[in-house]
């Protein structure tokens, strides 16, 4: 089915609406006595980009053989467990006179809520994906909570469902944990959850490796960090606008040969999935978008960083954030006329510059420049979760059957695009994009979708 069909019968179905019953909430502390310190978190933790909450949503089935147990009293359990281990994580967040964040560990805990809901599981549109019906009513999130200062820097609700299945939602404080470490947090919560007494990867604090030097000095030139102005052209549509809104669109493994096949054979063997999709897309959102062929447009790729360090290995157990989002460059109109192959080049290349002095460069910008936040204006941040391990998250009712980001743009900044792993409704695996557009540009990004697709010499 086409994009732009697809668009509009979901349009015209209609959406589900649910009551949730929620108790009040609760802070879960660690099981056990934690140092009581101060910690202070890394200059690339630090940056103006990352002091956001960012929500996650994972739904489990009903397991027969597990009928008697409880994965509310389960997970908080377990939360409690590894807080002992990860116990930064139950502290609060406070700001130095120099913006510099540190975490007081105080033992208060994190903010966890219990829940009922009045449906099944099989009465969510399938194949599960976002926007997801009422997602308010799944991660309730109390005034007092908002901002990442002096808040507890995990929300956790668990919902239990009618049929015996539940859904597990978060929200995390991105200063403490990038998706890697975020992933390596709940899988700790969810060995414990299976029986385990410690996690299988110890935690390691180690901030210190991504502070910036002294004096800094920075080596690169860091494009996404460039301020740019609006112009008056309606190129900032996407700047500037209130009404967004969110899709998915599924690209499984004929959408994807569909695009391979318009790159030369050589490129087509070299670039991955992730490079080749985040091209297409790149060059479908700045033609929707219809921006001023001479301005610059920027599609900037968050890569991990863990494997780059060379003079030393990076420790395996390390939870704070360690990537850079390299930026992608060009004019919107050599993006929109050259071929698809432009694109992929300028991707690649991008993402090829992250290395160990790419970061060190980074934290010394940071420093440097008083922390600035990465370039909103035409510009597109994408993430790649489909090998994070969201999916694989195990509390003992077994793997999730949808597991990742609950929202496109991550609630914060619109124009942040998610690759999520999933299947079609037929059990094809592939990549699910999240995005968030100005609602009266949907359905010329999925048009411009279909029409790149369909020029494609694969559907000849």
């Amino acid at each position: 089915m086409a994009f732009s069909q697809q668009l509009e019968l979901e349009s015209s179905s209609p959406s589900l609406v649910y009551s949730v019953r929620r108790k009040r909430p609760e802070l879960v502390a660690p099981a056990k006595p934690t140092p009581r310190e101060t910690k202070p978190l890394s200059d690339i933790d630090c940056q103006e980009g990352l002091r956001v909450q960012i929500p996650i949503i994972q739904f489990y089935p009903h397991q027969p053989s597990f009928t008697e147990k409880d994965p509310v009293q389960v997970i908080k359990h377990a939360l409690a467990q590894a807080l002992v281990f990860y116990y930064p994580l139950a502290g609060r967040l406070k700001e130095a006179s120099d913006g510099k964040l540190l975490v007081d560990c105080n033992h208060q805990g994190l903010m966890f809520i219990e829940a009922d809901a009045d449906l099944t599981l099989h009465q969510f549109p399938h194949p599960l994906k976002p926007p997801f019906p009422c997602f308010q009513q799944l991660l309730f999130q109390p005034p007092a909570s908002q901002g990442i200062i002096d808040t507890p820097i995990f929300l956790i609700q668990v919902t239990r469902l009618k049929c015996g299945g539940f859904i597990f939602a978060l929200r995390f404080n991105h200063v403490m944990v990038d998706g890697v470490g975020l992933v390596q947090f709940l899988s700790a919560v969810a060995e414990i959850a299976r029986g385990a007494e410690q996690p299988s990867v110890q935690p390691e604090w180690r901030r210190e490796l991504l502070n910036a030097r002294n004096p800094p000095r920075v080596t690169f030139n860091h494009r996404e960090y460039e301020q740019q102005l609006p112009t008056d052209s309606n190129d900032d549509d996407d700047a500037v606008a209130t009404d967004f809104e969110q899709r998915s669109f599924f690209f499984g493994p004929t959408e994807l040969a569909a695009i391979r096949s318009l790159l030369p054979s050589d490129l087509n063997q070299q670039a991955t999935s992730f490079e080749v999709l985040t091209s297409y897309v790149w060059r479908c959102r700045t033609r929707a978008l219809q921006m001023d062929p001479k301005e610059d447009v920027r599609m900037m790729c968050l890569m991990d960083a863990r494997g780059k360090f060379e003079k030393a290995e990076f420790p395996a157990g390390y939870y704070g954030s360690c990537f850079a989002f390299p930026a992608a460059v060009a004019s919107a109109g050599e993006l929109c006329e050259k071929p698809l192959e432009y694109a992929v080049r300028l991707v690649r290349d991008a993402g090829g510059e992250v290395s160990e002095e790419y970061m060190h460069s980074v934290a010394d910008l940071m420093v440097s420049e008083g922390r600035p936040l990465f370039t909103t204006v035409r510009s597109c941040l994408v993430l790649d979760t489909t090998e994070a391990g969201f999916r694989d998250l195990d509390f003992g009712w077994g793997k999730a059957l949808y597991g990742g980001m609950a929202l496109a743009g991550a609630g914060v900044f619109p124009a942040v695009n998610f690759h999520v792993p999933s299947q079609n409704a037929v059990g094809e695996e592939g990549v699910l994009l999240l995005v968030s557009l100005p609602n009266q540009l949907i359905k010329a990004f999925a048009k411009e979708l279909d029409h790149n697709m369909h020029a494609s010499p694969y559907f000849t």
